[in-house]
């Protein structure tokens, strides 16, 4: 078998717990498999990164925090490869240069275009383990670019799509995935399994446990994740096509605090309005989740959306800088504001879904700000003072002990 293992951050953030990954990934070598490892940056090293790039410039290019940022895979890739061979394995270490991962060119936020297998499956014809940098690739100008935080569960899906792995295991520092945060709602319960676009919605809404392209790759190529800890022996989650969970309405609640509400305020009754302020936007590369549009009054309607937070600023600005194109007599933005939802195939054959959450809310006095769906989701905006136990609430409401 051919096995790609994925580590975050957390999983080698020390001396310990590299040898404690080593150890793991030399079980499956030394009963014949082939083995690919791709890894995180250690513990909190991405983020002291950000800070040391911030007090030398506040302002650096995106291109220059690509090139710092790619160096703590590359620490953790080597320091993995040392502890292995001093354990008596054969391994290699290979940043994105050397496989090659290539992708597009946008910094900070790259993505996949194709990954050259030439190099890792001659390392691994000389039976080595092969350890691979995580949330890196290259671009048509030999530039280093990185794929976004959470970057190296796609990086590893993206290998096991190329490389026809039998296997893709993601090892993180919970036993799998969780119908919502265990550390915000005690009784929570890990799952056995649960499908692609169930878990695709829960990583977009907030669930930190898998990158949200990750999941997009592994069900374009049909890739089956298995989410477990890195800690224990514990079974994790699968993530698959189908499930046999039919029973289950609501397979988790997810919340996202990085949300911020923008409400450009009458603008004209008339076509096109709505096309103006949204291809503003994206021309900027923002991105827009839910979206109100208010009846029609004296002339003039409003709108209303949602934006996360690190992205609220450039958006007004952009609205204002057009402000003769669009014409709204005023611009607001909140950004206390914090999205709760839930996910689950069962809502689409069962009605009532929504009555239900709107109901478990307003039993707990939160406010409902605004709404928007999907066939497997109900998504609120609720004050962010009143999320984590709207979560509860809503998690209470649907999830059975």
């Amino acid at each position: 078998m051919l096995i790609v293992k994925k580590f975050g951050g957390s999983s080698v953030a020390d001396k310990e717990r590299i040898f404690n990954v080593a150890k793991r990934c030399i079980e499956d070598y030394e009963v014949g498999n082939d083995v690919v490892v791709v890894l995180s940056a250690m513990g909190k090293t991405t983020d002291r990164l950000i800070e040391m790039a911030r007090d030398i410039n506040p302002k650096a290019s995106k291109r220059e925090m690509d090139m710092l940022l790619a160096t703590g895979e590359q620490t953790s890739v080597a320091l993995m490869s040392m502890a292995m061979q001093s354990l008596g394995v054969s391994a290699v270490s290979l940043n994105a240069f050397q496989v090659v991962m290539h992708t597009t060119s946008a910094y900070s936020n790259a993505k996949f275009k194709r990954i050259d297998t030439e190099r890792i499956f001659n390392e691994l014809e000389q039976r080595r383990i092969v350890i691979i940098t995580g949330f890196q690739g290259v671009n048509k100008y030999d530039d280093i670019t990185t794929l976004g935080r959470g970057g190296s569960d796609t990086t590893a899906v993206a290998l096991a799509a190329a490389l026809h792995a039998d296997a893709c295991e993601i090892y993180t520092d919970v036993e799998g995935v969780y119908t919502a945060d265990p550390r915000v709602v005690p009784n929570a319960k890990k799952l056995k399994e649960i499908t692609y676009d169930e878990m695709l919605e829960l990583a977009t809404l907030g669930a930190k446990v898998l990158h949200n392209r990750s999941v997009e790759l592994a069900k374009k190529y049909g890739v089956q994740l298995v989410v477990r800890s890195s800690l224990n022996r514990a079974e994790g989650t699968i993530v698959k096509e189908e499930t046999e969970m039919e029973g289950m309405l609501v397979s988790g609640v997810a919340v996202d605090k990085n949300a911020a509400r923008i409400a450009v305020i009458g603008i004209k009754d008339e076509p096109g309005m709505a096309f103006k302020v949204f291809d503003l936007l994206a021309k900027k590369n923002i991105n827009v989740d839910i979206i109100l549009q208010s009846i029609g009054r004296d002339g003039t309607k409003d709108i209303s959306f949602t934006v996360s937070r690190d992205q609220m600023d450039e958006a007004v600005k952009a609205l204002e800088e057009n402000h003769a194109r669009i014409k709204a007599q005023k611009i607001e933005a909140d950004p206390t504001v914090a999205k709760l939802s839930i996910v689950g195939a069962g809502m689409q054959t069962h009605p009532g879904v929504a009555a239900g959450m709107f109901e478990a809310l307003y039993n707990i006095g939160v406010n409902i700000r605004m709404i928007g769906t999907s066939e497997i989701r109900v998504t609120v905006l609720v004050d962010e003072k009143d999320v984590d136990k709207a979560m509860r609430a809503a998690h209470d409401r649907f999830i059975e002990d």
